[in-house]
């Protein structure tokens, strides 16, 4: 029996919504207090543990801080920062040294409307070393996770990693939440191993926050420049 090449109504709504909760999925820096039911943040998880994985090997763990947790981690991070951020180095490489075009362009680009955005151009450092201090504090928002890996694990686990944060953060979104996803918690390893007890064996992957966006903020109605489709693909038949 052949399967069915043709697509309904129900399958076409399904996609318009998918496609829609895609493109308005956006990386926001401001966030409202008002809290997340706990249920709410378990069907997120949930709904991403179905993310595919390589051979199903599934390499991600996930804390969750809230309340008092959070609090007490934010305060340590940014006093942690605020001691010495020369000091903190992350455990795996952000980018290659230099970064080159054209992927410095579109770094620049960003880096520069992000300033703009908070008010805080590139010559500020007092200014920029503050902003970064609001990542530390999960941009205020309700929830932030915390994301680790076995370190054993090759670099194909990175794109596993990257296929479960994208299903959470989509999964967030359906829900009329925002996040943002932040690799600057990796620089915190030392700090996250202790307060949240993993071992040595693990690394820190990244960080998330988690809520209902400060939409006010005019760093949360950014409009990022994307590639067009012919910028990045190439039809070969």
């Amino acid at each position: 029996m052949h399967a069915n090449l043709t697509w309904d109504k129900s399958d076409i709504d399904r996609a318009t919504v998918v496609d829609q909760i895609m493109m308005e999925r956006r990386a926001k820096r401001g966030f409202l207090n008002t809290p997340i039911p706990t249920e709410t943040v378990n069907e997120i998880l949930n709904a991403a543990r179905f993310a595919p994985s390589s051979s199903n090997t599934q390499p991600w763990r996930c804390y969750v801080l809230t309340g008092s947790a959070r609090d007490r981690i934010t305060s340590k991070a940014v006093e942690i920062f605020r001691a010495g951020p020369q000091k903190l180095a992350p455990e795996y490489p952000f980018f290659p040294q230099p970064l080159h075009d054209p992927f410095i362009g579109r770094f620049n680009q960003f880096r520069g409307q992000l300033g703009d955005a908070v008010g805080v151009p590139r010559s500020d450092k007092y200014g920029r070393l503050k902003d970064v201090e609001r990542q530390f504090r999960f941009f205020e928002a309700p929830v932030g996770m915390i994301f680790t890996m076995d370190r054993k694990l090759e670099w194909a686990s990175f794109i596993c990693y990257g296929c479960f944060l994208q299903s959470l953060m989509l999964a967030a979104k359906a829900r009329g939440l925002d996040t943002c996803a932040q690799q600057i918690w990796s620089l915190q390893h030392q700090l996250l191993r202790e307060e949240l007890g993993f071992p040595e064996t693990d690394m820190v992957i990244a960080g998330m926050s988690l809520g209902w966006a400060d939409n006010a903020l005019p760093e949360n109605n950014m409009v990022n420049q994307k590639l067009a489709i012919e910028d990045f693909v190439e039809f070969v038949s």
